[in-house]
């Protein structure tokens, strides 16, 4: 007998499994509880259930739970975690400390489709997209381990590890749900990030779905040309088709995007290269996050000079860009911005 997936039933939908057993309801909202506000992967584990139910569980239904297979800690802090999947592939989950905050960027796909130029993760084949539980198991985890290595509470989501999230975008919106239940994790829209590369139709149905959390979007070129050069995706997803679904995201949800901006030395970090990106900021209410190039193997990229950084960073100042330079973390475990790439024994499926 097949056993079913429990944590891909809604609470209704459990309720309903309950009932044919001749259950109450209120046994199947003790299981919600169980899975999503106290992240339990163990029937086992349920304490104020009966043996009996325990048993009927384990036997018809499975927690295909998400597991930590590694962890590597920078010397700044930072955690990366390789996180194995019930089928044996691999995500990197990393925990970014800060002296106010602690950040989990969280994976949404198996590998990634979008073959970004600086992106080791654009290295990798996307073997396919995770569901929201095995996004919420990584948010867990890292959670975890933020409060037994650190004594501290997560407080942010970012959606920027590996794959496309917006290319996942049911399993991303039904984990963001089950994030911000007050029956699940309960943490605030507010606290969250989605980073994308720029697909400009979801950019849109975000705002139609009249998200709360907020949205980056990966830029690193204000030109055409350029960006065209580094992300394939632009070829399809134009600056003018961006700006315009940006600003119907603005119009909808009172939110504005964040821009991330790599600086790659000679490339895109001339005075020219920020008139533009100027001018693109001027088109679209948002604001700047300057990011640090982070070395992959066999990158043609550089990253830029403090004197080029600084000069670039004053240009759009001086032009009323709101803009923050971002210095990177985990550098020296591959676990910066850019960097994942599962360098580690999970590299592929293992054979069970």
């Amino acid at each position: 007998m097949t056993k079913r997936d429990i944590r891909a039933l809604t609470q209704n939908q459990l309720i309903d499994v309950f009932e044919s057993i001749n259950e109450p309801a209120f046994r199947a909202k003790q299981v919600y509880d169980w899975l999503w506000a106290k992240g339990m992967v163990d029937f086992a584990q349920m304490s104020n259930l009966s043996k009996k139910l325990r048993e009927y569980l384990q036997t018809n239904f499975v927690i295909n739970a998400v597991q930590i297979h590694e962890l590597q800690v920078s010397a700044d802090k930072t955690i990366k975690c390789a996180m194995r999947l019930h089928d044996n592939f691999v995500v990197e989950s990393v925990l970014i400390p800060h002296k106010d905050r602690m950040t989990a960027c969280i994976s949404s796909q198996v590998g990634c489709s979008l073959t970004c130029k600086f992106c080791a993760t654009g290295k990798l084949k996307r073997m396919r997209n995770l569901n929201a539980d095995e996004i919420v198991d990584q948010v867990v985890l890292v959670k975890n381990t933020a409060a037994s290595r650190y004594e501290a509470p997560l407080t942010n989501i970012v959606y920027m590890g590996m794959g496309e999230p917006l290319l996942n975008y049911a399993e991303v919106m039904k984990s963001i749900d089950k994030i911000t239940d007050p029956k699940g994790l309960g943490m605030s829209p507010k606290r969250i990030t989605v980073s994308t590369a720029g697909v400009a139709k979801m950019i849109t149905k975000l705002a139609d779905d009249r998200v709360k959390f907020h949205l980056a979007l990966s830029l690193h070129a204000a030109n055409d040309e350029k960006r065209n050069q580094i992300m394939p995706i632009n070829e399809t997803n134009t600056l003018d088709n961006l700006a315009e679904a940006l600003n119907y995201f603005t119009e909808k949800t009172g939110t504005r995007p964040t821009f991330e901006y790599i600086a790659f030395r000679d490339f895109n970090d001339s005075i020219e290269d920020a008139k533009e990106l100027t001018a693109y900021c001027k088109r679209v209410k948002s604001k700047v996050n300057i990011i640090e190039y982070n070395a992959i193997d066999g990158s043609e990229f550089q990253q830029t000079s403090k004197e080029r950084l600084a000069a670039f960073t004053a240009y759009l100042e001086k032009n009323g860009v709101i803009v923050n330079v971002r210095h990177s973390r985990g550098k020296d475990i591959d676990a910066a911005c850019g960097q994942l790439a599962n360098k580690n024994k999970l590299v592929s499926p293992i054979l069970k």
